[in-house]
């Protein structure tokens, strides 16, 4: 999308896709009015290609019952109490899973907004000029209207009117984000309109005007009002940005970041040790941003974001040094109650919780054998080792040090790919739950769990142990155990591991 200057303008060449304009026409030849609204319209003046644009919004003075009946035969359909018809649209007839929805909005005014969220009433109207007044942002306050007799699309497009009532292209050639009327009104009808100035900020690198933005300080703490959910989608898309370090920043000077991820503010001033050039706070936001630099996945920057979270609150002085322990526990469990807040599914929950559990992981070249990589891999899992590789680099360009992906990093590649097709879990054993039942002749009970348990960890040390005869071999001595004795031998060597990478970090002072 350009940031070349927009000169304002009344007409506009518009290249619209094929499904727009049939629903326009369908409109028109009812005798309707009807309107391209919103984002589409502040986008294609800004430059976008019409492929790019996801989601078109129409507004109409046509009733839901009416445009229910002129688009029955398209599977219309009507859910909500704006008045929104969603029309679904297949754009490949060979392709099931490529289809597009088109909304259409009657004009509308709405009543205050006693809870900060709906309005207590929405009436419709035949006035789009009613309409626009109650957008919250004056880029997205315009409208285009195709000229009726221009219907016809060519490659050079149709000829569009341009209703702009609120000086939108101007706000765009200034790139700031504006209110429309008195910003302390827009944000009393919908609080979450203080998060998306924040968020179109970020998308479209504008800054927030003046009064627009005091008024987001002054009415901040209305956001407690908002869902989670709707926090979230909002969160996402400034996470999502290509800047989303500016966007926090912006969320923090508004005030805002105190009702969407306080915990993020308690490392401002919390200054690292070694290496690290930047407090906590600083840290996590920089290597959110290389992840997007990066164009890295949701869960990765999320990741990315909050690796560091747990820091503020483990951090203790001993013998002059500020230390960390067990930071990534305690990030963990704060990265998980952030997300649940904010109603992240259970998979991204697991996903980013697990890269933040794992991100100090311990590897030394001469210390890391390549039993101790496998249970590296068992611990972290193998479908995170690849993201949590990309967050300790995140992690090291944050802080920074002279290389992001030292040679340690490289061997430990190498070192995954050579152990890449061996055993990590009891399913890839030569022998299962059967088995062990049928040789020791014993009933299904929790002892055949912990017997494999036992017989992975014989693998894991070498996985050319994997064998039906050695693992039948072993079953059988282990066999003769009662289950409370072999259930405390499989907590040892659980327990031994975990102390022996304590051990290790100890010795090499890494947190």
């Amino acid at each position: 999308m350009t940031k070349a200057k927009l000169k304002q303008q009344t007409q506009f060449q518009a290249v619209l896709p094929a499904y727009i304009l049939d629903t326009i026409r369908t409109l028109y030849d009812a005798g309707f009015s009807v309107e391209i609204v919103g984002g589409p319209v502040r986008d294609l003046l800004m430059g976008a290609k019409p492929s790019s644009i996801k989601n078109w919004d129409l507004a109409t003075d046509a009733l839901p019952e009416e445009m229910m009946k002129l688009f029955a035969a398209r599977s219309a359909f009507y859910e909500n109490e704006f008045g929104t018809v969603t029309i679904p649209f297949k754009l490949d007839p060979t392709n099931d899973k490529l289809v597009t929805e088109v909304e259409i909005t009657p004009y509308r005014v709405e009543s205050r907004y006693s809870d900060k969220r709906h309005p207590d009433k929405v009436t419709f109207t035949k006035s789009l000029e009613e309409d626009l007044a109650r957008r919250d942002f004056t880029v997205n306050a315009m409208a285009l209207r195709i000229r009726k007799e221009e219907q016809k699309s060519t490659e050079d497009g149709v000829l569009c009117n341009i209703i702009d009532l609120y000086d939108g292209q101007g706000d765009i050639e200034r790139q700031i984000i504006r209110a429309v009327g008195a910003p302390q009104d827009r944000f009393n009808e919908d609080a979450l309109r203080m998060l998306r100035a924040v968020r179109f900020a970020t998308t479209l690198g504008f800054t927030i005007e003046v009064q627009t933005l005091a008024a987001i300080k002054a009415q901040a703490h209305d956001l407690q009002a908002i869902s989670g959910e709707r926090i979230r989608d909002e969160f996402n898309k400034v996470i999502m940005s290509p800047r989303p370090r500016e966007g926090i920043e912006l969320l923090r000077e508004t005030g805002l970041l105190n009702y969407v991820m306080p915990e993020l503010e308690e490392g401002i001033g919390i200054g690292q040790r070694g290496d690290h050039k930047y407090d906590v706070y600083t840290h996590s936001l920089l290597a959110a941003q290389y992840a997007a630099d990066q164009n890295y996945h949701l869960e990765l920057r999320l990741a990315a974001l909050m690796h560091d979270v747990g820091k503020p609150r483990t951090r203790e002085l001993k013998g002059g040094i500020y230390t960390f322990y067990a930071h990534n526990t305690v990030g963990e469990d704060m990265a998980k109650k952030i997300m649940q807040r904010l109603k992240y599914s259970g998979n991204e929950i697991e996903k980013v919780t697990a890269l933040i559990r794992h991100h100090m992981f311990f590897y030394d070249t001469e210390e890391v054998s390549e039993s101790g990589v496998r249970r590296l891999l068992r611990r972290v899992g193998p479908e995170n080792m690849q993201e949590l590789l990309k967050l300790r680099i995140l992690d090291r360009k944050a802080t920074p040090v002279p290389k992001d992906k030292p040679y340690k990093l490289r061997h430990l590649e190498f070192m995954l790919e050579k152990v890449a097709e061996d055993p990590l879990d009891v399913k890839q054993l030569k022998i299962d739950g059967s088995d062990i039942m049928r040789l020791l002749k014993i009933e299904p009970g929790p002892i055949i769990g912990l017997l494999l348990k036992a017989l992975l960890f014989d693998v894991i040390d070498d996985p050319k142990r994997n064998t039906k005869k050695y693992l039948e071999k072993r079953a059988k001595e282990r066999g003769t155990e009662s289950p409370e004795k072999l259930q405390k031998f499989v907590n040892k060597l659980y327990a031994h591991e975990d102390e022996r990478v304590q051990g290790l970090k100890s010795k090499h002072w890494v947190k």
